[in-house]
């Protein structure tokens, strides 16, 4: 089974390069982060004239999740409160969290929250989403042991995920607070499928727009897939596809595939 992540940074604005992607690299599921449109507005039939089941969650000009799945996905729910019904509904308020079951493995499909600026309000929001992922991960591994959590993370999680020419001292998604915050997510027992094949630094997700970042490789690892123990031992290969980066008006991320044994 293959899965792939993808920020498309608005799905209308690079729906073209999406569904050539999928034609020449027809995965199992696509998760797609930062949609930027409502659910009714969705443009369904180009994925499903490739064969692919459609679920999302969206909201106008930000943020938005979807996945895209050539098997029906199971279980299907989105935000937090689902699942920690407890919480106020506030918290699913912006569009960032869908998750759904395909053979026996959760999908979870996630946009974390950018953060603006270390230190600012946006950013703690952030360290509490983050906090708050933990407890929906911890709540459904009780129901699903085998969980793949992807998406745009925001954070690089280790200096040798950032291109060593940018500078990150006090710079947002490299703050220790935050790598912090995401080591206590994976300390549930999440594993990266791409450190499992590539060790070595200089592999990059991420190119800001500004500053010429992609052609000078100004890049940031910030992409990733997260397995419970049992799929990290099921992962035959996780690699990052730069080539969509190369087209006229891309997102500024590229796909990240991970194929597991099933």
């Amino acid at each position: 089974m293959k899965i792939a992540t993808w920020n498309v940074n608005s799905i209308r604005t690079r729906l073209q390069h999406v569904v050539d992607w999928l034609t020449q690299n027809p995965v199992d599921v696509l998760c797609m982060q930062e949609t930027k449109v409502v659910d009714e507005n969705f443009p369904r039939s180009p994925f499903e004239q490739l064969g692919y089941h459609l679920y999302f969650s969206g909201q106008k000009s930000y943020n938005g999740v979807a996945i895209v799945s050539l098997q029906p996905l199971q279980a299907v729910t989105t935000g937090f409160t689902p699942i920690l019904t407890k919480l106020p509904p506030e918290w699913d308020e912006q569009k960032r969290v869908i998750t759904g079951v395909i053979d026996d493995i959760r999908i979870v499909n996630l946009y974390v929250p950018n953060g603006a600026a270390v230190g600012s309000e946006k950013y703690e929001y952030k360290l509490r989403w983050l906090a708050v992922l933990g407890e929906y991960l911890q709540t459904l591994q009780v129901f699903t042991p085998d969980i793949c959590v992807c998406g745009d993370f925001n954070i690089a999680l280790e200096s040798k995920d950032i291109n060593e020419k940018v500078k990150t001292e006090n710079h947002i998604m490299a703050s220790e607070p935050e790598r912090q915050a995401l080591r206590d997510v994976l300390a549930l027992g999440f594993a990266d499928a791409f450190r499992k094949f590539t060790s070595e630094g200089g592999h990059y997700t991420w190119w800001d727009y500004r500053a010429a970042s992609f052609a000078r490789n100004l890049g940031w690892r910030i992409d990733h897939h997260y397995l419970t123990p049992s799929l990290y031992e099921r992962a035959k290969s996780c690699t990052i596809d730069i080539a969509p980066r190369k087209l006229l008006q891309p997102s500024d991320h590229v796909p990240v595939i991970v194929e597991l044994e099933i």
